[in-house]
């Protein structure tokens, strides 16, 4: 199983932003505990603050890949050519998000890549990650 995390804007400053909503923990740290955890999957990580960058990956792994867990960032609330991407591949997307968006600013209720997603985790943290993760192995 082929599996890649795409990161939007200012995810690359995990652990050094907002700890008191993203925590201290680095996304690279992180990421290589979950490959570890996971050595039946290969699994990738892509990052880019963006938008059009994230969109040619997405283009670029959206046919050939068994998923996508994507956290778009702010781009989530704000881009609607993300969110065609997703509509656009084959491969299923779980948005997911670190803190609950819900429970934020009133202009993170909204997203543009719910629609054409396979679903949506957001709330639990890193932990949300290894749940899109499971996600794809039912």
């Amino acid at each position: 199983m082929k599996i890649i995390i795409i990161n939007g804007p200012n995810l690359n400053l995990l652990g050094k932003r907002e700890t008191n909503i993203y925590g201290n923990q680095t996304f690279t740290a992180y990421f290589e505990n979950l490959k570890a955890k996971n050595t039946e999957i290969s699994l990738e990580y892509y990052q880019s603050n963006i938008e059009g960058e994230l969109i040619d990956k997405l283009q670029e792994v959206g046919f050939d890949y068994d998923g996508i867990i994507l956290n778009a960032g702010a781009y989530t609330h704000t881009s609607i050519g993300i969110g065609d991407a997703v509509k656009a591949i084959e491969t299923p997307v779980v948005e997911v998000h670190i803190s609950n968006t819900f429970g934020r600013e009133e202009f993170r209720h909204h997203s543009y890549i719910s629609a054409g997603a396979k679903g949506v985790i957001l709330g639990f943290g890193l932990v949300s990650y290894e749940l899109a993760l499971e996600s794809f192995k039912l």
